[in-house]
Formats: C-alpha cells, sequence, structure tokens
C-alpha cells in the first residue's frame, strides 16, 4: 500500500504526514522515507514514524499457473475466472490479477492485493519484461527474428516495441519458441506472430519481470509467495523510495 494510505491507517493526520516527511522522521528500513506515495508492506519492511512502529495487515502475493479456458478477472457471471481457483480461506475481494493474460493464455500470473504493485509491473516507464512459450502452425526463420527486433508494426499502424524471438524448432507444420517483450497490448503476441505469417496455437507465459513460472506448480494451482519471491518483492517496494 501507499504510504500515507499506512499512516493514514494509523490515524495520523495529512498535515503530520508532511511535517514528519520533512524531518525525516518516517522510515522505511532505517532509511528515512522520500515521498508519501511510495509502496510499502508492513509485512516485508520495518516502517516507523518518530521512532514508534507502525503497522497494518501485511499484503498477499500468490503464484498461479493459469490454465486455458479461465478469465483473468475477479468475477464473471457465466465463465470461471482465476479467483475462482482460490480456496475460500485465500481469497479476498482486495486481491487482482497483474497483468491480464487471454482465455486462451495459459502461464504465470501473480496474484496480490498490492495496488501500487501493479502500476510499478505493468507500467512502461519501468520497462518489465515478459516471456512467453509460443507454439505456431508454421515455420519461423531469421526473417521473423529480424521483424520482431526491428519492431512489428500491425496493418492498423500500431507499432510494437522491439522484442527478442528466440526459435526452439522450427518446422513446415508446426514450430515452437520464445518471445520477449515489455509491451502488454491487447492480444500483442498473437498478432506479432500473424505479422509474420503464422498463428499461435499454444501460448504460455513463463516469467513475468523477475518472477518465473514455477515448474512443480500444475496448471490451475497456486501457491504463495516463497522468500526468495518475496525478498524480490521488497528490492522492488525499495525502488519507489
Amino acid at each position: 500500500m501507499r504510504l500515507d494510505k499506512l499512516l493514514a491507517l494509523n490515524q495520523i493526520s495529512r498535515k503530520k504526514m508532511k511535517q514528519a516527511l520533512l524531518r525525516q522522521q518516517i522510515l522505511v528500513d532505517k532509511q528515512a522515507a522520500r515521498k508519501l506515495s511510495q509502496n510499502v508492506d508492513t509485512g516485508l519492511q520495518e516502517i516507523s514514524l518518530e521512532q514508534k512502529s507502525l503497522q497494518a495487515p501485511s499484503h498477499r502475493y500468490y503464484l498461479l499457473n493459469k490454465p486455458a479456458g479461465v478469465l483473468t478477472a475477479n468475477k464473471d457471471a457465466e465463465k470461471r475466472t482465476v479467483m475462482d481457483l482460490l480456496a475460500p480461506s485465500d481469497y479476498s475481494s482486495d486481491l487482482y490479477a497483474i497483468g491480464r493474460l487471454d482465455r486462451d493464455t495459459r502461464g504465470l500470473l501473480i496474484l496480490t492485493d498490492n495496488g501500487p504493485l501493479g502500476f510499478q509491473l505493468l507500467h512502461p516507464q519501468y520497462h518489465v519484461q515478459k516471456t512467453y512459450y509460443v507454439e505456431v502452425n508454421g515455420p519461423l526463420n531469421n526473417s521473423a527474428i529480424e521483424a520482431f527486433e526491428r519492431g512489428i508494426i500491425f496493418h492498423d499502424g500500431t507499432v510494437c516495441q522491439s522484442a527478442q524471438l528466440t526459435i526452439h524448432q522450427s518446422q513446415h507444420h508446426k514450430s515452437s519458441a520464445s518471445v520477449c517483450l515489455s509491451q502488454g497490448k491487447f492480444h500483442q503476441v498473437k498478432k506479432m506472430f500473424l505479422s509474420v505469417g503464422v498463428k499461435v496455437i499454444y501460448l504460455q507465459r513463463t516469467h513475468f519481470g523477475p518472477f518465473e513460472l514455477d515448474p512443480e506448480l500444475a496448471e490451475g494451482s497456486y501457491r504463495p509467495f516463497h522468500s526468495q519471491e518475496l525478498e524480490t518483492i521488497k528490492l522492488l517496494l525499495e525502488k519507489t523510495r
């Protein structure tokens, strides 16, 4: 949550927040806070005001292996959503998915109730890389690699940023590859491959920034973040100072 929200939960007035910030009396892991808008988590960081510890419920972080056929949404009147995969004890109305996956796309999805974290991982200014494993219905060659590197241009004039395409196997009827990019336009990966003459028949997100799909996590399953992943979250929070 934002630092100012945490302070408000601890009954600190806006005026006092600003004064304490200027006087460097708000500490986050013993370092003076620089702005009230920075993202914090009392479950991962020590936060204090005038040497008094501030508390709030710690955030939740889940790593989910999304199966095909499930919507990246909090609720839907007809279709199953990723939130329906959670046990009742783990569900919260404050949870949301960082970066949606299409209904037929599988793979890594982060669920959290830390709102500012989603902004940090999705906003173009942070250039967070996402990697997908892809299977297509035709051959891939060096010309596709070069086109992805230059930046694909769609028929409507939309220009994609440079992306890294790595071909694993290329055959006349089927090829496999990985693509790494930092954008997230609607159906972008599918449209990029269509632009080089092949159709995506299987799509799975394997990496989202520093986070990697757990190979031991079955499709439709999820787990809380491991300690190393929580340390990564902590490092991301420090970048917002």
